[in-house]
C-alpha cells in the first residue's frame, strides 16, 4: 500500500521501493503566480483528499542551459503553478531521523529538486530524510523591483525550512536535527542563509559546495541589472509591470542581459559588486537588503551570527574548467591574453607567474581556469572556513581532486553532486561511464556521517592545521593543498 502523510495543506500519497518512501511536489507555500510571483511566499492552499505525490512537481521558470553546455548539464523545465514545491525522501521505518535540506545550484537561473541527479534515495537508504527545495528563480527571485520584496529567492528557502520545522516528523525526520547543503548558487544560498537573522534556529549544521559568503551584490547595483531587463522589455522595473508579462518574456529578457553583461563588462553599466559578486558569470543574486541579508555574509558570520552551527566546505580542484572548456574559450587564451586577463579580473600581481610554474606542462588556458578556480571558489570557500572558524565554529574542509575523462573537464564545477549523492550513472554524464563507485561510497558516506553527529570522518580544519580531505581515486587528507597560490589572495 502506499504510503499517506499529512502535511500542511492536506494529505499526500507517496511511493515506496526498496526501503524508501517518496514524496515528490508537495507545495510548501501557496502558487506564486501572476502579482503574487512579485510578493513573498504565502501560505499553503488547501486541498481536498489525498495529493498525488509520486511524481516530480513543476518548476520555477527558467531556461534549458544552451549548447554545449546542455550535454553536460541536464535541465528540468517543467511548466506549472506548484513550482513552490518540496521532494521528500525518508527511510520507511524510525523517528527522529536526521534530515537533510538540499539547495540547488545553477547560476541563479536554474535548476530544481526533480534533477535525477538529486534523487535522495541513498540518503533515506543510509537514515537520513532528505528533502530538495525548489524556489523562485532569475529575476522573480532576485531582481531589486519597486513594490517587491527583496531576495525572494531566499525568502522561498526560508519558507520551505519552515515547513520542514513544521512537517518533517510525519515523514520521521527530526526537526532540530537538520542540515542544509547545497552547490554553487545552492552553497552561496547557504552561507547566505547563515548570515540571514530570518534563518537562525531553523537549521543546525550546514554544507557549503562551491560556494563562498560574498556572492552578494548591493541595492543600487542590483536595479541598474534589472533596470536594463526592464528597458528590453519596455516596461518601468516594478513588481505590478512585470507581474503582467509572460514569464517566458521576462526569462528571455534576463538571458540577454546576462550575455550582454559577460560580453561587456563595464562596472559602471553593471556596478562593480555585481560583476565581482557574481564571478562574471551571474547576473541575478542576492542582495544586501539591510533586512534579510543585512550584511555581506562573510562580515555577519564573521561576526558569529553562525555560531553553533558545524560548517563543512570545499570546492573541486579545477571548478572552472566546466565554463572555459566546453565553449573552447580555454582552447583560445593565448600567453599574450593572460595579462590582459589578470587586469580585466584583478588578479594578483604574481598570479600568472606562479600558477605557470607549478604547472610547466600546463597551456595559457590551463593556467586561466586554474586562476579562475581560486578567484571564484577556493579563495572564498578559504575566507568562509577561515571566518567561521575564528567566530568559534567548527569546520571540516574537502576538495574533489578526481578528474572526469569527459570532454578535457577535469575535476570541474559540478563534478562532486553524484558522488555526494550517490547517483553515479544517473543524469550525471560529465562524470562519464567510468565514474568510480568507490568514490561516491566515501563521498556520500562523508556527507551522512555529518548529517548524523557533525563528523564526516577526519579531523576539523583550522588556520594552524588546515587540513582538506582529498577525495580522488585513493582519498585522504592533505595538509594546506597549493598553499603558496592560496596565500596570495590574502
Amino acid at each position: 500500500m502506499d504510503p499517506v502523510v499529512r502535511v500542511t495543506g492536506g494529505d499526500v500519497r507517496g511511493s515506496t521501493r526498496d526501503g524508501v518512501s517518496a514524496f515528490l511536489g508537495i507545495p510548501y507555500a501557496a502558487p506564486a503566480v501572476g502579482a503574487d510571483r512579485y510578493r513573498a511566499p504565502g501560505r499553503v492552499v488547501p486541498w481536498d483528499g489525498e495529493r498525488d505525490g509520486t511524481s516530480p512537481g513543476p518548476t520555477a521558470s527558467q531556461a534549458a542551459y544552451p549548447p554545449p553546455m546542455d550535454a553536460l548539464l541536464p535541465s528540468s523545465v517543467a511548466p506549472g503553478d506548484d513550482y513552490l514545491n518540496v521532494n521528500v525522501w525518508a527511510p520507511t521505518d524510525g523517528a527522529d531521523r536526521p534530515v537533510m535540506v538540499w539547495i540547488h545550484g545553477g547560476a541563479f537561473l536554474r535548476g530544481a529538486n526533480s534533477l535525477a541527479v538529486y534523487d535522495g534515495s541513498a540518503f533515506a537508504r543510509d537514515g537520513v530524510v532528505l528533502v530538495g527545495v525548489n524556489y523562485r528563480l532569475g529575476v522573480p527571485g532576485f531582481a531589486v523591483l519597486d513594490g517587491a520584496p527583496t531576495n525572494l529567492g531566499l525568502r522561498d528557502q526560508i519558507a520551505a525550512l519552515e515547513w520542514v520545522r513544521d512537517n518533517i516528523r510525519a515523514f520521521g525526520g527530526n526537526p532540530d536535527d537538520v542540515t542544509v547543503f547545497g552547490e554553487s548558487a545552492g552553497g552561496m544560498s547557504v552561507a547566505t542563509l547563515m548570515a540571514s537573522p530570518a534563518a537562525r534556529g531553523l537549521f543546525h549544521r550546514a554544507i557549503v559546495e562551491s560556494g563562498g559568503a560574498t556572492a552578494v551584490c548591493s541595492l543600487d547595483d542590483a536595479r541598474k541589472v534589472s533596470s536594463e531587463i526592464a528597458a528590453r522589455l519596455s516596461v518601468p522595473a516594478t513588481a505590478e509591470a512585470f507581474a503582467a508579462l509572460d514569464p517566458d518574456l521576462v526569462t528571455a529578457a534576463q538571458s540577454a542581459v546576462g550575455l550582454a553583461m559577460q560580453t561587456d563588462p563595464d562596472p559602471d553599466r553593471w556596478g562593480p559588486s555585481v560583476l565581482s559578486g557574481g564571478l562574471g558569470i551571474m547576473s541575478l543574486f542576492p542582495v544586501v537588503d539591510g533586512d534579510l541579508v543585512p550584511d555581506v555574509p562573510l562580515a555577519r558570520i564573521a561576526g558569529g551570527s553562525a555560531a553553533g552551527i558545524p560548517l563543512l566546505v570545499g570546492t573541486t580542484r579545477e571548478e572552472f574548467r566546466l565554463f572555459l572548456v566546453p565553449t573552447g574559450v580555454a582552447a583560445s587564451v593565448t600567453r599574450e591574453a593572460l595579462p590582459l586577463l589578470a587586469s580585466r579580473y584583478g588578479w594578483p600581481q604574481q598570479a600568472i607567474e606562479l600558477y605557470a610554474a607549478n604547472r610547466p606542462d600546463a597551456s595559457p588556458g590551463d593556467i586561466a581556469c586554474a586562476i579562475l578556480t581560486d578567484a571564484g571558489f577556493r579563495v572564498p570557500a578559504h575566507r568562509l572556513a577561515t571566518a567561521h572558524h575564528d567566530a568559534g565554529g567548527t569546520v571540516h574542509a574537502y576538495e574533489l581532486g578526481w578528474p572526469s575523462p569527459v570532454a578535457a573537464l577535469g575535476a570541474c564545477h559540478a563534478l562532486e553532486l553524484a558522488f555526494v549523492f550517490d547517483t553515479v550513472g544517473r543524469g550525471a554524464p560529465m562524470a562519464g561511464d567510468a565514474a568510480p563507485q568507490q568514490l561516491a561510497d566515501v563521498m556520500h558516506h562523508a556527507w551522512v556521517g555529518f548529517a548524523h553527529d557533525g563528523a564526516p570522518g577526519w579531523e576539523p580544519w583550522s588556520p594552524q592545521n588546515p587540513a582538506v580531505m582529498t577525495f580522488d581515486g585513493s582519498s585522504g587528507v592533505v595538509l594546506g593543498p597549493r598553499a603558496d597560490e592560496l596565500a596570495i589572495w590574502d
